[in-house]
């Protein structure tokens, strides 16, 4: 693994000032993803079957998407976290990556300390439309090949759209306190997840600081920049709004499981576009990561278990997509998977043959 903090304070990419930074093996010019990027460029590079690596902002299923592998991050709480250091306790998760889906869904089984089950058929694949257009890419190149795969399994009647960002303003009636005024275009944003997003950040920083900010004043360690930045800004949290977060983890947690039921998933971006450049200036990327944290954030906050699924590659570079169910569902996410993925291998193989089938 690189930096643990990385992904947690804001920059999803790992590169890393003290160790070099991980080579993306699918775009060797790109970022590899933060922060467990040690973790998922071993897999990627088939140095390794499969790892682990931490989760509290995105620092899985970032890197995941970014190297073209699975990643896993679980429901939270449900693989023990001892011996991990916490990073922000109400979001910190073990998760894993791997290259097949047999081998993925075989160290899931083993983590999750998970009995054989019978297989459960999905009732519903909400697709969050709003989402996907949070993304450079394509819409129907993320979606088409898995949502053809999942009418084979289960049928047309099993999918459905949905707006996911007013259904989340609807019903998370305490994010008010952190949705701002300001007209912002939706191409860039939805102001319902950048608020959960906010407050996903407030409560991270708070918890940051309470279990490291004594030692980082103690010791000023080197952070390397922009890490650095964010480290600072933490400590200068003050808590204040801790209720009204846990307050919105409750409220979305009962309205995405209402939305997805017991065996629904939710399927959006992992990310908002292709994995960028290596030392692109941060500036640069500051609606990339605003995005890319309003999709993070709706696992990280209402605790659900999400997979990241990869998808091959457009342009040269690594696509993927992700399924979210409700929390404690895990068993049922990996099997799901599991079965998915064969269908969407038919998909794209389909796909390339007759280029005509993508619109």
């Amino acid at each position: 693994m690189t930096n643990y903090s990385d992904s947690f304070l804001g920059s999803i990419n790992g590169e890393n000032i003290h160790y070099g930074t991980p080579i993306n093996p699918c775009a060797a010019d790109r970022v590899p993803g933060g922060s467990s990027s040690g973790s998922a460029v071993a897999v990627g590079a088939k140095l390794v079957d499969f790892s682990l690596g931490t989760d509290t902002g995105g620092s899985v299923r970032v890197p995941a998407s970014y190297c073209g592998i699975f990643g896993f991050r679980p429901s939270h709480g449900a693989i023990t976290e001892s011996g991990v250091t916490p990073m922000a306790q109400s979001f910190d998760t073990v998760g894993w990556f791997a290259r097949d889906p047999k081998t993925f869904t075989s160290v899931g089984r083993i983590l999750l300390q998970l009995t054989e089950v019978s297989a459960v058929r999905a009732t519903r694949i909400i697709i969050a439309d709003d989402c996907f257009r949070l993304s450079s890419t394509p819409f129907d190149l993320i979606t088409q090949v898995v949502t053809k795969a999942a009418e084979k399994l289960y049928g047309g009647d099993v999918l459905k759209h949905e707006n996911l960002g007013d259904y989340v303003k609807d019903n998370v009636p305490s994010l008010n306190h952190f949705m701002t005024k300001e007209k912002t275009d939706q191409v860039y944003n939805i102001p319902s997840l950048a608020a959960l997003s906010s407050a996903m950040r407030s409560l991270q920083r708070f918890e940051f600081k309470s279990n490291h900010g004594e030692w980082i004043s103690a010791v000023k360690p080197n952070l390397g920049p922009g890490i650095s930045e964010r480290v600072s800004e933490a400590l200068y949290a003050t808590g204040e709004d801790t209720d009204i977060c846990h307050a919105i983890r409750r409220e979305l947690r009962d309205a995405l499981t209402s939305l997805l039921g017991d065996f629904g998933v939710l399927m959006i971006p992992t990310v908002p576009g292709s994995p960028p450049k290596l030392q692109t200036d941060p500036s640069e990327l500051e609606v990339f990561r605003a995005r890319a944290f309003s999709l993070l954030s709706i696992a990280g906050v209402s605790g659900f278990c999400q997979v990241t699924i990869p998808l091959g590659m457009n342009n040269n570079l690594p696509i993927s997509v992700s399924l979210l169910a409700k929390h404690g569902a895990d068993g049922f996410l990996l099997h799901l998977v599991e079965n998915l993925y064969d269908s969407i291998k038919q998909e794209e193989a389909a796909a390339v043959s007759n280029p005509k089938n993508i619109s």
